[in-house]
């Protein structure tokens, strides 16, 4: 590997410690630190288990991780096709500027054209205009015509248990 170069690859089970810090990372600077409940099993079992639904990629530089990202296939009735999710991305503070979250989502722009999928979304809080300005001078655009709806906890469960 060449000095400065980026490399993205697969996450590995061994990684689910690091990718735990920097989901925990993300967390904290999306003002919700406090909300990470995953531990490094919940990972190894999420992302790398036989029925896992989720895939995780790791970026380095110099052999250095410096940043994640985690996504998932959904799926269009209206297109008939499959779509890319990308549920997190990150990359540490002293790296950010410098390419590596553009070549996470090139990397997964290319994943989402290899799979035939009609579509690559993300979501973005509002609040965070770096990424926003970041995602937009990519060319990609915001749905602002959709809320998104949210059911967790102890309200799914006594939703899916018919207690209303």
């Amino acid at each position: 590997m060449s000095i400065n170069t980026i490399h993205i690859r697969p996450a590995v089970p061994a990684d689910a410690a690091l990718l735990l810090g920097f989901v925990s990372e993300l967390a904290v600077y999306e003002k919700a630190g406090h909300e990470v409940l995953a531990s490094v099993a919940d990972l190894e079992r999420t992302l790398f288990g036989a029925d896992a639904k989720a895939h995780a990629l790791v970026c380095e530089r110099d052999g250095q991780a410096i940043g994640f990202a985690i996504y998932f296939f959904s799926y269009s009735t209206w297109l008939g096709r499959n779509g890319l999710y990308l549920e997190d991305l990150y990359v540490t503070p002293e790296q950010r500027g410098s390419g590596a979250g553009k070549a996470l989502l090139r990397h997964l722009a290319r994943t989402a054209v290899e799979h035939d999928c009609g579509r690559f979304e993300w979501s973005v809080l509002d609040w965070n205009e770096p990424a926003i300005q970041f995602y937009q001078s990519i060319g990609a655009a915001p749905q602002d015509e959709w809320v998104r709806y949210r059911m967790a906890g102890e309200t799914l469960r006594a939703f899916a248990a018919g207690a209303d």
